[in-house]
């Protein structure tokens, strides 16, 4: 079963080192779900952010699902074309 971490509120620019502490004990999990249910806000800062993590994650053999990416996140990775290297989940 995946270990699931659960963000709120903006994750921009402003929040990017909160957001990073939030997740820090969780990203050498082998399977980890990111909940993004209660994201308010996402700029490029986080798709980066998010990119960054799935590329470790595949590097040392682990998964990274996001659970209920807000729309926003979802138009800017097509935006930037990397919506296939960002996998979701439903629920």
């Amino acid at each position: 079963m995946a270990e699931t971490v659960k963000l709120s509120g903006a994750l921009t620019l402003d929040s990017i080192c909160r957001v990073q502490a939030e997740v820090a004990g969780s990203l050498s999990a082998p399977e980890l779900l990111i909940d993004l249910s209660e994201v308010s806000e996402i700029d490029s800062t986080a798709v980066s952010l998010l990119l960054h993590w799935q590329r470790d994650a595949l590097a040392q053999g682990r998964r990274i699902a996001l659970s209920q990416p807000p729309a926003n996140l979802t138009s800017l990775a097509a935006l930037y074309g990397v919506e296939a290297f960002l996998p979701s989940v439903q629920g």
